[in-house]
This record gives structure tokens, C-alpha cells and sequence, in this order.
């Protein structure tokens, strides 16, 4: 999916990586403050950002308690978080 690994909770996804990207699904309360953050960026696959959905890049998340604060941050998202629709077969 998207080119590269998806972690779906619940049936809704959660995080993934992206080429060397760490791909974070975050609420999008916060997402203007998570874009501030050092070496997040807006996730663009349609060449529009997608609102709730950024891309961290990978030297940033080398330290365990970096990468634990966006893992943390996708969990406590997902229950919120709404399913993508079923396309019918």
C-alpha cells in the first residue's frame, strides 16, 4: 500500500514506512504542531497535503525515545481515528 510497509490497528492504519520515511497518522488537532517539530513534513501523495497524516524523516527517529513519541502519538490517535470504506468486490 502506498509503496511501502502500513501498520494498521483496528482495521485503520496507524504508521507506516515510506522509502526512509517514517509515515505517522496524527490527530489533526495537532498536526500544524507536529509539522513544527524538527524533520516532520506535510505527507503530499496527491501533491496536496494530507491533513492527519505527515512523514518524518529517518535520522530524526534513530533515538528509541524519538521514535517512542511518534509511536505513542499514532496509538493514542487510532481509537479517534475513522475507518477507510470497504469497496465492494
Amino acid at each position: 500500500m502506498m509503496g511501502g510497509l502500513c501498520f494498521m490497528i483496528e482495521e485503520k492504519m496507524c504508521m507506516g514506512i515510506s522509502g526512509e520515511q517514517l509515515m505517522a497518522r496524527v490527530d489533526p488537532e495537532i498536526y500544524e504542531a507536529c509539522i513544527q517539530k524538527k524533520g516532520c513534513h506535510e505527507m503530499k501523495f496527491t501533491g496536496r497535503p494530507m491533513k492527519g497524516f505527515v512523514f518524518i524523516d529517518a535520522e530524526v527517529i534513530d533515538r528509541p525515545e524519538e521514535l517512542t513519541y511518534w509511536v505513542d502519538i499514532c496509538l493514542e490517535f487510532n481509537p479517534k481515528a475513522k475507518k477507510s470504506k470497504k469497496r465492494k468486490k
